[in-house]
């Protein structure tokens, strides 16, 4: 992710455009990375500071929607459908669908800060036909918080990192994007029921 992202910003030199294009793809590919790795190259002047929060916003909100469609491409498969369906009711979840579209809004906007509950929980609101206004507002407004958060912490290590490390500032940012995934991951499992 590091080498690939960068090296497609170096080459894109001045061209914005081409740059926003990199950096949308990097937010598919991991978001988190490429928020950090994106703000190392607004650091080193190779990128600018609008081009690259309104590539991460669009590249963020647009990878919710698409799992949001996942979910919503999943209920129209037959044994999705028969999967959730409330047992002795012949109902397709009619429950988990009220609960979805009365709480929309606070599941989006609450996983968006837990590690791991994005896939599950986005295309889950998807499956229960969620309204799409509602979850897209509420990916908006979680994503323009927690991305300008993590993108001015990483603009704070991205500088200390090249003040102190010099031609080593990669590896410190990759150490730092791997702190972040371990934290993650950790605490997705100590908040996972034991089994």
């Amino acid at each position: 992710m590091f080498p690939s992202l960068s090296a497609l910003l170096a080459s894109a030199g001045t061209s914005p455009f081409v740059q926003a294009l990199a950096i949308i793809i990097g937010t598919f590919i991991l978001e988190d990375a490429a928020t950090i790795v994106t703000a190392m190259e607004v650091q080193t002047g190779q990128v600018s500071l609008g081009v690259a929060l309104v590539a991460l916003y669009i590249g963020i909100v647009v990878g919710d929607l698409g799992l949001y469609g996942l979910g919503r491409l999943a209920a129209l498969w037959p044994p999705a459908r028969r999967w959730v369906a409330v047992p002795g009711t012949g109902q397709q979840g009619a429950d988990s669908q009220g609960w979805f579209g009365r709480n929309v809004f606070r599941i989006v906007f609450i996983s968006r800060f837990i590690p791991g509950a994005r896939l599950p929980l986005y295309t889950a609101c998807g499956f229960f036909r969620a309204s799409i206004g509602r979850f897209a507002g509420a990916a908006i407004l979680a994503t323009l918080i927690w991305t300008s958060l993590l993108f001015a912490v990483s603009l704070r290590i991205g500088q200390f990192l090249i003040d102190h490390l010099g031609a080593w500032k990669w590896l410190g940012m990759a150490g730092f994007v791997l702190t972040i995934i371990l934290v993650g991951r950790i605490v997705a499992t100590v908040r996972s029921p034991s089994r």
